[in-house]
């Protein structure tokens, strides 16, 4: 049975919709830009803890006095 051309193009139209709309979705999710905005909410949301926060500090300070004292013997 053969299908009219309208109906044929009606699909066609359809399909290309469809396919465009997937495309777009694709697009937004493999956006890198997306995955570095998580990254740093993921540091954010890390570093608002005050222990950890304190403690990278405190490394940092005995890191420096460790430099700092190397550089002067």
């Amino acid at each position: 049975m053969a299908r009219d051309p309208e109906t044929i193009q009606r699909e066609i139209e359809q399909a290309r919709d469809a396919l465009a709309a997937t495309l777009d979705e694709l697009g937004t999710k493999a956006n890198p830009q997306q995955y570095v905005e998580q990254g740093k909410d993921a540091v954010r949301a890390k570093l608002s803890d005050p222990r950890l926060r304190y403690a990278l500090i405190g490394v940092g300070v005995l890191v420096g006095v460790l430099v700092v004292r190397r550089l002067f013997r």
